[in-house]
């Protein structure tokens, strides 16, 4: 059996990330093969990313990553968010961002098939499953690319618990981040309007009729007040209608286009939203950890 020195065994450890004990028993495993080891090591990644599989990951982190006139908008999922205030999970979130930044891939099977320096994002999430011991993975992004007279704002907020991603005609980036920090904070549901679907302005004109005849209001004084509700609707899930968040005395459309810009696009991810999970105690997931 082959000797394996502790310098073999720190040599593995810092090219994949795996703790202390795992790295020697692939050393003795492949009698001091570093290549072999390193496949034996993503082999048991495999293995135990696939039996996590079945567990919801619902923490994690929003990430932006900007190259030149490319911006992403990523999240990637833990199973807690004491993994996804971790190294190896912050880690891993930045080089999946600049890789889908840089290659542009069109899905999110693309993106884990993108080439990083330890072979691909799939094998990186891997890796870092098997580091962190939780369920790991890519859930989605989303490209945006800008003209040269265009800028970008981003936000994270809370290091990533919420991103926001904003695209102005015009401006600057100060400006663009104050929208991208609006975007962050008040949750708008379109860019403006005309973006609205008819079927949901249509389905929130019949609720506002039913509860104006409900107030007990004349017929003929219902039609003004739902027009006048409707308008208040749209102010509220409409980025360009909406108070300012740093100025209510003006609408954010009006905001930018006192600095000479216009907004093109935004894009605002919350991590974990729309997934079901099941509700854990502080105490549950400190054992967690320790299993």
């Amino acid at each position: 059996m082959a000797k394996i020195s502790a310098a073999q065994v720190k040599e593995l450890r810092e090219k994949t990330g795996v703790g202390m004990m795992d790295a020697k028993k692939a050393l003795v495993e492949t009698e001091g093969d570093f290549d072999k080891a390193i496949e034996v090591l993503r082999e048991k990644g495999v293995a135990k990313a696939e039996k996590k599989s079945g567990r919801v990951a619902a923490n994690g982190l929003a990430n932006i990553a900007i190259h030149d006139n490319t911006a992403v908008i990523v999240e990637v999922n833990s199973e807690t968010d004491f993994v996804a205030t971790s190294d190896p999970f912050k880690d891993l979130v930045n080089k999946v961002s600049d890789a889908i930044a840089l290659q542009k891939p069109a899905t999110v099977e693309d993106a884990l098939k993108l080439k990083t320096e330890k072979g691909t994002v799939q094998d990186d999430i891997i890796e870092t499953t098997q580091v962190t011991g939780e369920k790991v993975t890519l859930r989605r992004f989303e490209i945006v690319e800008k003209g040269d007279n265009e800028v970008f704002g981003s936000y994270l907020h809370n290091g990533g618990e919420i991103g926001a991603l904003v695209l102005l005609d015009g401006a600057d980036e100060e400006t663009a981040k104050d929208v991208a920090m609006h975007v962050a904070a008040i949750n708008p549901e379109y860019l403006n309007k005309d973006e609205v679907p008819a079927d949901r302005l249509a389905e929130e004109k019949k609720t506002l009729t039913e509860e104006a005849l409900n107030e007990g209001k004349p017929e003929k004084i219902v039609e003004k007040m739902v027009e006048g509700r409707l308008h208040k609707f749209l102010a509220e899930i409409s980025l360009e209608d909406q108070e300012f968040v740093k100025d209510q005395d003006q609408t954010v459309a009006k905001y930018v286009a006192s600095k000479n810009g216009k907004i093109k696009k935004f894009v605002r991810y919350e991590v974990g939203e729309g997934i079901e999970q099941n509700k854990q105690s502080f105490e549950d997931e400190v054992r967690s950890q320790l299993k």
